[in-house]
Formats: structure tokens, sequence, C-alpha cells
């Protein structure tokens, strides 16, 4: 015989389960993030699977620092760049022991998907055909700051200069070539990995920049413990995989 009161205490409690755990999910701190546009793949990737729920926020390394700086809520930061790191600690944001590298990264000349590998960086101004070379900022994004020690350790500065497309970020500088907006581009390993649409044309030598490394700092305790994780080998395995090098000794 049916019995439509256990049925109903029956439904009663499976909602009251239900309730508890979305409730118990919804109660979970997420934890914040704050991070150089170039590791979004990889972070994307490593939130698809982490046991907390990750707030992940991008863009170029300066801006990061200046948020964080300005008291924007984060619970690691990680930057491009070891000098806006550095300016991080002399604002009292980050204890000067506290950064510590997480990946490492090479610069890359990048053309549109199929362009044939360049021999001569020389050839450089030819090759851009009138159009212009896509980076960033010189003087504020880590990626420009990088891409100008090498046009001038290069000796193409002076030729290159005015024909420059500098964005905010390196994956915008990715995507005027993805797009085919700019015939060429200088960024990261990490971001030709991650564009199906360019080919890079030239790797450029590391000994002519600076190391690309990128520096994270917890901000709190939650902080500190997924920096752990994403020191360990699966995560630095993951960080391989999309096109960093491994942390620099």
């Amino acid at each position: 015989m049916f019995d439509s009161a256990a049925m109903v205490r029956a439904i009663l409690f499976m909602t009251a389960l239900w309730g508890a755990a979305s409730a118990g999910l919804a109660d979970t701190p997420r934890v914040t993030v704050f991070a150089a546009a170039s590791l979004r793949g990889v972070l994307e990737d490593v939130a698809a699977d982490h046991d907390i729920p990750l707030s992940l926020s991008f863009g170029g390394s300066g801006a990061m620092a200046r948020q964080i700086a300005a008291g924007a809520p984060a619970d690691l930061a990680i930057l491009a760049s070891k000098d806006w790191m550095a300016w991080l600690v002399s604002q009292g944001v980050v204890a000067p022991d506290a950064p510590q590298p997480v990946a490492g990264n090479a610069l890359v000349l990048i053309g549109a998907k199929g362009a044939p590998a360049m021999a001569d960086p020389a050839t450089l101004k030819d090759r851009l055909g009138g159009g212009r070379l896509a980076m960033g900022q010189r003087d504020a994004v880590p990626a420009g700051v990088y891409a100008r020690q090498w046009l001038e350790y290069a000796g193409l500065w002076p030729g290159i200069e005015t024909h420059l497309a500098e964005t905010d970020n390196v994956r915008a500088a990715l995507a005027l070539v993805a797009r085919g907006d700019a015939p060429l581009g200088i960024v990261y390993a990490s971001d030709a990995t991650a564009e199906p649409r360019v080919s890079v044309v030239y790797e450029i030598p590391g000994h002519a920049h600076d190391p690309v490394t990128y520096p994270a700092a917890a901000l709190t305790p939650a902080g500190e413990r997924l920096l752990a994780h994403l020191l360990t080998p699966a995560v630095q395995g993951r960080f391989a995989a999309h096109g960093f090098a491994p942390v620099p000794p």
C-alpha cells in the first residue's frame, strides 16, 4: 500500500540533505589570486580541479600590484616581474622574505599561423612590411620591458621604436597577432603555446634580456597553502605543459 506520509518524509529528508550540501559549498571560502595575464591558462587549469574554489583576477603585473597595494582583497599575488614584487615589498604589503618564484618563461617573436621562421633578427623591420610590432608597454608591462631590452641588445630599437603597437598586457599583444591586426609580436613562449592562430618565428636568446620569472607572495594563510600547492611536482608539470620553464634556482 502506498504510504504518502512516508514519501513526503523522504522527500523532505533528501531536500534537507541537498540544502545542507549546497550551504556547505556556498560557505567554502574562495581563495583569491591576482596574477599576471600570461598565467591565465595554467591557473584556470589548476583551478578546474582544485578542492577549494579559486577566484582568479588577471591583468598586467603593474596593474595587479597597484590594486593590491590599494587594498584589493587577495590571498596570493603572482606577478611576471620581480621589480613589481619588490615594489609591493617597499609598500609594506608583502614581507621581504615572502616572494618566491613559481615558474620561468622565455621570450619569442610570433607571426600568423604558418609564418616562416626569421633567421636574422636584423630583418625584423622588413618583415613588418609597414605594419606594427605588438608588445607590452615598454615601461610598465614586464613582457614589454623584456622586449625592449632585447631590441636594444640587438641594436634594433632605434628603427623599431616608432613602429610599435604597445598593449596593457602581453595577452593583448598576442591577440593583435592572432587576429591579424599586427604582423609580428613579442610574447612569452607560454602565450604562443596557448594560441593556435600564431607561430613562433624567432626564439629570443635568454641572455639578451633579464631572466623571466614569476615571483609569488602569499598575503594570507589560505594563500600560503595555495602557493605550496603550486610548487608541488604535479602542478609544476602543468606549468611545463603550458609552455613555462622550470622554477629558476
